[in-house]
């Protein structure tokens, strides 16, 4: 592969955020380095008017910055959906991009991911999966972690709808990364998960449900992705879904990729397999991570391996 430098965007917050290039060099995970960490929370910090103004950040990445191989041999490993209870019509596959009318359980499990990073606010997106403590939310690396920097004042908002909060925000007791993304922030590894304290009496599955997740699930798939996109054309009010036949990243990275013109907050929501217009419930085997300046209306997420399984066991044992 040719190594010049080479822009990509990750999609945080309300706008892109530009990556460079991306080594074959394996990164060194320092015995010291935490992969998880318990956000500070200040209470009623989440007003409608402070997440509907969530403000866009443009930062850079380091190029050069390593990235683990990614093995998709290991045998998948599947967690089951919990089933929700209402029905949808079908939608368009593939779909680019627009937004999600039909209803069902994906409506109430995906949601807005709001917490402030160098003194600013930012919004992502996550999704409700299952789980042991029945509170884990599955997002990206750098929707709890970024430029060496854990985010605070965490929360996650399901079934977000224009600054309202249907079934409450739910405050992170503790959010985690894969080890390679708390070490270096490899591009490969771009999933986070954060673990919610319970509210009014009901855990964030008993409240909202949750998706099932698969692990090691190979590539080329039919997919459908979610998320709250908050940059133009998009303004974060509703959920949009994009759909088709995914692929793999033949650049950077060894990422799916779905042809998809999702901005920047739509990083952390889900992608399915086996997804089920009629009732809203799939697999879940990625995030929206990123996608390269040069091709535009195509998403990036990572491949969800041994490396996110791990991750994931300490988050739902947490």
């Amino acid at each position: 592969m040719n190594r010049h430098r080479t822009a990509l965007s990750v999609l945080l917050s309300a706008g892109a955020l530009v990556a460079g290039v991306l080594t074959a060099a394996t990164p060194s995970i320092a015995a010291d380095t935490p992969t998880s960490f318990r956000p500070q929370q200040t209470q009623g910090f989440w007003t409608a008017e402070r997440m509907r103004a969530a403000t866009p950040l443009d930062v850079t990445a380091v190029p050069g910055a390593a990235r683990t191989a990614v093995a998709a041999s290991a045998a998948p490993t599947a967690i089951a959906p919990t089933a929700a209870s209402s029905a949808v019509s079908p939608t368009a596959f593939p779909q680019a991009g627009g937004a999600w009318t039909g209803g069902g359980a994906v409506v109430k499990t995906s949601g807005r991911v709001f917490f402030t990073m160098g003194g600013r606010t930012a919004s992502c997106s996550g999704n409700s999966i299952t789980s042991a403590n029945g509170s884990t939310v599955m997002t990206a690396g750098h929707c709890v972690k970024y430029q060496g920097a854990w985010h605070t004042n965490w929360v996650f908002v399901p079934a977000y709808n224009n600054g309202s909060a249907p079934y409450g925000q739910w405050p992170a007791t503790k959010t985690f990364a894969t080890d390679q993304w708390a070490a270096s922030e490899d591009m490969n590894m771009d999933v986070g998960l954060a673990v919610v304290a319970p509210l009014n009496g009901q855990t964030l599955s008993q409240a909202v449900g949750a998706q099932g997740v698969l692990f090691n699930g190979g590539y080329n798939k039919k997919m459908y992705s979610f998320g709250f996109p908050a940059a133009a054309p998009y303004d974060g009010t509703k959920l949009v879904y994009c759909s088709g036949n995914s692929g793999k990243d033949f650049l950077l990275t060894k990422d799916h990729s779905l042809g998809c013109n999702m901005t920047g907050g739509s990083s952390g929501g889900p992608w399915f397999q086996d997804f089920n217009e009629a009732t809203g419930l799939g697999t879940q085997v990625s995030v929206n991570s990123f996608g390269y300046t040069f091709l535009p209306n195509r998403m990036y997420g990572p491949y969800l391996g041994n490396e996110a399984k791990a991750a994931y066991d300490k988050a739902q044992a947490s």
